[in-house]
């Protein structure tokens, strides 16, 4: 059953192919969003499947966590604790904060071994995640944090966070910028020695 379930989850993640759609790839903070959270949230999301000689070896989804994306999840959370005025002005301040600091991503994995599952272990860990900028060179993440909140408080936040997934926080410091109004587009590569994915966020 557990194997099925698993499958039923990749055949969902492959039904997410296609053509993603392109965003605003800048440093700006949004006077308004399109869209509710939901649409944002899929906005800024991208999909990649990886196969072994047998069977899926990894499944990833990864969020960037945009300006765009922080407006609208700043102002979820303040609709959700009914905060107004000064207080809404306080979250959403705080979010702009946030997103002056270093690029931050919710990455999601799922693979078939689930010990391979182990992006936060460095340098010993089966993956490498890198960002690559427009020329090719590799930026190495500042850190890898595993989100050890509750599943359902993931999956309220990331929908694309599936049943067997782990979900990781992966922070780039901003030593180069990787957004601006001339930025094409912005790519995350997780590989290992059997092969890797490339998640792309492109600008109109």
């Amino acid at each position: 059953m557990k194997s099925a379930a698993i499958l039923s989850w990749l055949c969902l993640f492959a039904a997410c192919g296609g053509v993603e759609p392109t965003v605003r790839l800048v440093d700006d903070w949004p006077a308004s969003v399109s869209g509710d959270y939901e649409d944002v949230t899929e906005r800024w999301t991208r999909h990649a499947r990886m196969r072994g000689p047998y069977q899926e070896a990894l499944e990833v989804a990864a969020t960037f966590r945009s300006p765009e994306w922080r407006v609208v999840r700043a102002e979820k959370d303040a609709d959700a604790r009914g905060l107004e005025g000064e207080a809404r002005a306080q979250r959403l301040a705080q979010a702009r904060a946030e997103a002056a600091g270093p690029y931050e991503f919710q990455v999601m994995i799922v693979t078939w071994d689930r010990r391979e599952s182990d992006l936060d272990r460095g340098a010993k860990s089966v993956w490498r995640v890198r960002l690559l900028d427009e020329q090719g060179f590799e930026i190495e993440p500042l850190e890898i944090i595993k989100d050890k909140r509750p599943p359902f408080i993931i999956r309220e936040e990331f929908p694309a966070f599936g049943d067997f997934a782990t979900a990781y926080l992966v922070r780039f410091a901003r030593t180069k910028p990787l957004l601006g109004p001339d930025v094409r587009q912005l790519r995350m590569r997780v590989s290992s020695s059997r092969g890797g994915v490339s998640l792309i966020w492109r600008a109109p």
